[in-house]
């Protein structure tokens, strides 16, 4: 029963082993993907980080320009066109208000992705480590209980040895005997079969001479 028990165990364990080290080759699998998409991250970074402030904001300063031009020269051409006609008020211009920009800058998108993805490799870290503290456990108990398994096999043969041996002595013992008897039941057969005859001959009426006769000729 426990070695039954054992096997089943054991055969439990290799189950659990071969899905840890599915779990640790998916978990190095997405680390390396991790790595990769890290580096171009950084080498992005490196390569072009002020370029694209300069590109997000010439649009905002150029459209800030050009309405500004648009507004002055309109007043130009409705002051050539009325000479006349006195000024209507000394109000100030409106200001000119620039478009609203956006203040999550694009920049910071790939600093927030790459934060990201350092948690997510850290996380796959420590997911790894406990995996393979959990596998080394694992391959430890295994080798524990083959150990206690091989010892208990050799018992158990030992045993079935020695039971067998002297199973073979008693069978041994057991037809010496039997010949033994055999022999005494033949010697016991003939000494019967001689008080018959010699039993016969005493009905038949035969005297002691012819008796002792008899008995020599039945030897």
């Amino acid at each position: 029963m426990q070695l039954l028990d054992a096997q089943a165990r054991i055969a439990e364990l290799e189950t659990h082993v071969f899905q840890l080290n599915q779990k640790a080759t998916a978990a190095v699998d997405r680390w390396a993907e991790y790595e990769a998409e890290l580096s171009k991250l950084r080498a992005r970074l490196s390569s072009s980080p002020e370029p694209a402030t300069m590109t997000t904001q010439s649009p905002t300063r150029s459209s800030f320009f050009q309405a500004g031009a648009t507004r002055i020269s309109a007043l130009m051409y409705s002051r050539r066109s009325q000479p006349a006609s006195p000024p209507a008020s000394n109000k100030p211009l409106p200001p000119v208000t620039p478009p609203p920009t956006d203040s999550s800058s694009p920049s910071r998108t790939p600093g927030r992705r790459e934060e990201d993805l350092l948690e997510a490799l850290n996380k796959e870290q420590m997911l790894r480590r406990a995996a393979e503290g959990r596998l080394n456990a694992t391959n430890k108990e295994v080798e524990e209980l083959s150990v206690t398994l091989f010892e208990q096999a050799n018992e158990m043969v030992a045993t079935e040895r020695r039971a067998r041996a002297a199973l073979e002595q008693r069978i041994s013992e057991l037809e010496k005997r039997d010949v033994e008897k055999k022999q005494r039941l033949d010697k016991l057969e003939l000494a019967m079969n001689r008080i018959e005859k010699v039993k016969t001959l005493l009905l038949e009426g035969y005297d002691a001479a012819a008796l002792s006769l008899a008995s020599e000729k039945i030897e």
